[in-house]
């Protein structure tokens, strides 16, 4: 309480020159972000008739950065684990978790500089406040990429996103597509060699460090397109079911772990941040679409139990964090079902129907993003009409 009286203290005597006709008001912007961080803005409304909330979009941000937090975790302990097993060598966790954060930590800090960066920059030259949307996608861009991806490569991607996928739109809220997932398209789509085989996904085998020979870091949706369900890890030996809802697999740093990716999302339910509508109506269409195809077992994806394809991939990331995106998802209460039912249908589809895309999330998210509006007008206008129909019959 007393460093916070003192901080309080502090911004209060400094506001002033951030403030209209004191000599930083050029940074007025960029100052108000920062105070809006550490404490609630004390505007209140001065006119028209409004409902406030105790909590800020800067908050539900932040609930979300935290939600993210047990993916992170586990992917730093994973990536440590990974490169351990390649290599042949026996660490401790410790070893492995400082390894891990070693690998990750540029990561987050070149998506949060850069994109931080251009917000910033964004917002002092429209003279608006910064927008909060980049706290959550600056965790998420580390977290769908694989670990050895070049800082260049993130940077350029990242720079992408907010620019083309967010700031040309007008900024948080009004961009049509999740910014996130922008810069993951890009780099599949600009730098497929980064993004796709089997040497991107365990730290070191893009260099061949001391890897031991015959290892393999393919992931299991790779193998899947050949040898269905029978996964097996880098060494030829069996992988259980329960290696794989645990996350002790290859893959992007914070796709991997089933279990982390569900702390999460009680997090998020339990706080009201996202959708349940969403999550249960992708996770519906999702399944729906593995029996469809088990039905069918022309192919060895076709053959692969339709509840590993809701653990495999990005599918309950992507489900959790992606969909449930406010700005880029429906907004009415039916549109929700029907966005996110066709999200599961389209992520099982694409994957089973096009191998070369074998990461169907994110692919079939970008593509409900663009049909959102048209869901809203449609359920909006259908429900507009209902109620004409009934007033007249009233009448």
């Amino acid at each position: 309480m007393q460093f916070k009286n003192k901080l309080r203290h502090i911004i209060d005597e400094i506001k002033p020159n951030f403030s209209e006709g004191g000599k930083f008001s050029f940074l007025h912007s960029t100052f108000n972000a920062f105070e809006t961080f550490f404490f609630v803005p004390d505007e209140v409304t001065t006119k028209g008739t409004h409902i406030k909330d105790a909590i800020d979009i800067k908050r539900s941000m932040i609930i979300v950065v935290i939600a993210l937090l047990p993916c992170l975790l586990f992917g730093i302990y994973n990536t440590g684990l990974q490169h351990y097993i390649s290599i042949g060598e026996e660490q401790t966790f410790f070893q492995i978790c400082l390894y891990g954060i070693i690998k990750i930590l540029p990561l987050i800090i070149v998506s949060y500089v850069v994109g931080l960066g251009i917000e910033f920059t964004v917002a002092q030259i429209r003279k608006h406040e910064v927008n909060e949307g980049y706290l959550v996608t600056g965790m998420i861009i580390p977290l769908i990429v694989p670990i050895d991806i070049p800082l260049w490569m993130l940077a350029i991607a990242t720079a992408f996103a907010v620019i083309i996928g967010k700031e040309i739109f007008g900024g948080t809220g009004f961009n049509i597509l999740n910014p996130a997932l922008f810069a993951r398209a890009f780099l599949f789509f600009a730098f497929p060699s980064y993004m796709t085989g089997d040497k991107v996904w365990i730290s070191g085998l893009i260099k061949s460090e001391n890897i031991v020979d015959g290892f393999s870091g393919e992931t299991l949706l790779s193998q899947a397109i050949t040898s269905g369900s029978n996964f097996i890890d880098g060494f030829g030996n069996s992988i259980s079911f329960q290696n794989i809802f645990i996350g002790t697999i290859p893959g992007c740093v914070g796709e991997t772990s089933t279990i982390a990716i569900l702390i999460g999302a009680v997090i998020l339910l339990f706080t009201g941040i996202a959708s349940w509508r969403i999550m249960l109506s992708v996770l519906v269409g999702g399944s729906c679409m593995g029996i469809f195809y088990n039905l069918i077992g022309t192919s060895p994806l076709m053959q692969i139990p339709w509840y590993e394809h809701l653990i495999l991939g990005g599918f309950a990331f992507g489900m959790v964090f992606m969909a449930t995106d406010p700005v880029t998802a429906t907004q009415t209460n039916v549109g929700k079902y029907i966005y996110g039912f066709l999200i599961g249908v389209f992520a099982i589809t694409i994957r089973v129907v096009n191998p070369a895309y074998p990461e169907g999330m994110m692919l079939a998210i970008l593509l409900m993003n663009i049909f959102a509006p048209l869901i809203d007008y449609v359920i909006v206008e259908f429900n507009i009409k209902k109620r004409l129909k009934r007033l007249k019959t009233n009448e």
